[in-house]
């Protein structure tokens, strides 16, 4: 087929690397399986350039091998890059849902808590306004939580959070929460209106670390991942005794 160039490539090649991705991480494509470029190739109906540039990143990403002799080999899960947005995007959409958000909701227990202590030692004058914009941004949009509006002005929070804390490799982090809130909402995991308790210990984190208090702001974010965790497991359950 002719080879696929500037913005059609790049469509054909996220296409391909969501549905491949999908089926590796959703086990429709075991552990072990041995993958040809020509079948998927073929598959998509993409060029082999465009097969070539999926693998790349999928290798990097511990989900398929190359070796010489051997060819593509799909990985098991101890070998993947579990902290990788998209991987964390894949596993919230297949079968295992329930565990990995158990599994994230122990991960931002560490991290954003710590976050806030941190914040409300060294967050800048600028931060604790984004914060506070973000929180009147979530409580203007609170009748529709389950919207990208809503969606925006929480991630805001979490992404200055985490930049407010003053460490690189918390803020490093922001990409991996933000997944997990886009989850929430892409996965009708999030309520049509918001829980006016967690849009107020959004706010209380804020005033906390405009106040300097890091203990109030440490365990107003503690119960807004714990309210977060026990909402979307609950809500996670429900979708999978009725579908519909």
């Amino acid at each position: 087929m002719a080879t696929e160039t500037g913005s059609e490539f790049l469509q054909l090649h996220d296409s391909v690397l969501e549905k491949l991705g999908l089926d590796i991480v959703g086990g429709t494509v075991p552990a072990g399986t041995r993958i040809s470029a020509d079948d998927v190739a073929a598959r998509f109906e993409v060029s082999r350039t465009v097969v070539r540039e999926v693998v790349r990143v999928l290798q990097s990403l511990g989900l398929l091998t190359v070796r010489r002799r051997v060819g593509i080999t799909v990985q098991s899960s101890d070998h993947w890059n579990s902290l990788d947005p998209l991987v964390i995007r894949w596993q919230l959409a297949g079968p295992n849902r329930g565990e990995q958000l158990s599994i994230l909701s122990e991960v931002r227990s560490g991290i954003e808590p710590l976050a806030a202590r941190l914040a409300a030692e060294r967050a800048t004058p600028e931060q604790c306004g984004q914060l506070t914009a973000a929180v009147i941004g979530m409580s203007a949009t609170s009748r529709a939580a389950d919207s990208d509006a809503y969606l925006a002005h929480d991630s805001d929070f979490h992404r200055t959070l985490l930049a407010a804390s003053g460490n690189p490799m918390l803020r490093s982090m922001s990409d991996i929460i933000v997944e997990v809130l886009a989850g929430r909402t892409r996965h009708d995991l999030m309520p049509h209106r918001a829980d006016p308790e967690a849009v107020r210990l959004h706010g209380l984190v804020a005033s906390s670390i405009q106040a300097g208090d890091a203990a109030a702001a440490e365990a107003a974010m503690f119960e807004i991942v714990t309210e977060s965790s026990t909402a979307m497991l609950a809500n996670d359950a429900g979708t999978e005794q009725d579908p519909t």
